[in-house]
């Protein structure tokens, strides 16, 4: 079954699912085992993005194909799963006949309960922000920025008229995996300016304003930066990103960050 709802008055949990790990072969990438290793992880991970695409049945199961129009996806993601490792997504179970605007706590968890990625989801237009939207954002002291020397925010990163999505839509078009939502918003261009390092998701929101999205049908899409950060290891960019109508109309947006590994990087090297 796609979905189970147990626990009744609590919870509402997705099926186990084993995500592979299909990035393997990626140079440089936090995805592949003998990079991943070399700076500290277990071996190459999951990305983020794909635990979004748990959530899906539980939406529907909850709202219905509306959520396609105005649903929201907000993790933060905490714990890097590997190649085929059990996860499932599970929502705070709504109060009875309270699902117009809504907004749910979430989660994707393992077998043992360790926490990997936490935030909400929603449909309609919830008072309060998404989990995502609503953390605060912290400015680094350039001085403090080194992989990420060339990003400040207000960068724009896309700018395209006639952007169609090819791929990721079922026979009518239309993405249902948040996953596929993800790419086809994503934030930032093969071109976009960072040193070498190795980078991981940190966090995203989808939050669908008019869909569904749809593959097939040209968009404008932009998408620019929103914030530069640091911590001890990392150094994270925080992007804004959209995908409007013919008509202007905000169909999908988007917030996601970003982080690279200082201790993968020649930058960093010398400290």
């Amino acid at each position: 079954m796609a979905s189970e709802t147990l626990l009744g008055a609590e919870r509402l949990e997705g099926a186990w699912v084993e995500p592979r790990n299909r990035w393997q072969a990626g140079a440089n990438s936090i995805h592949n085992d003998a990079v991943a290793k070399k700076i500290g992880m277990r071996g190459g991970t999951i990305p983020g993005t794909v635990h979004l695409s748990h959530f899906a049945p539980l939406m529907t199961d909850l709202f219905g194909e509306r959520w396609l129009s105005e649903g929201q996806v907000s993790m933060f993601y905490t714990f890097a799963t590997l190649d085929g490792e059990p996860v499932r997504a599970v929502v705070e179970r709504p109060a009875e006949g309270a699902l117009e605007g809504v907004q749910l706590a979430a989660f994707v968890e393992t077998p043992e309960g360790k926490v990997v990625a936490k935030g909400t989801v929603a449909c309609g237009r919830p008072q309060a922000p998404g989990y995502v939207r609503g953390l605060p954002l912290s400015e680094a002291p350039r001085e403090q920025i080194r992989i990420l020397e060339a990003m400040v925010p207000g960068l724009v990163t896309v700018e395209r008229d006639g952007y169609v999505i090819k791929e990721g839509g079922d026979a009518d078009g239309v993405l249902r995996d948040p996953q596929e939502v993800y790419r086809a918003l994503q934030p930032y261009s093969p071109g976009v300016t960072v040193t070498d390092a190795v980078g991981f998701f940190g966090a995203t929101e989808i939050d669908l304003r008019a869909g569904p999205v749809r593959a097939g049908v040209p968009y404008r899409k932009n998408a620019w930066v929103v914030s530069v950060g640091a911590s001890p290891k990392t150094e994270f960019a925080w992007f804004d990103s959209e995908l409007r109508d013919a008509d202007g109309r905000l169909v999908a947006q988007m917030r996601h960050m970003t982080r690279w590994m200082k201790a993968s990087s020649p930058r960093w090297a010398e400290t």
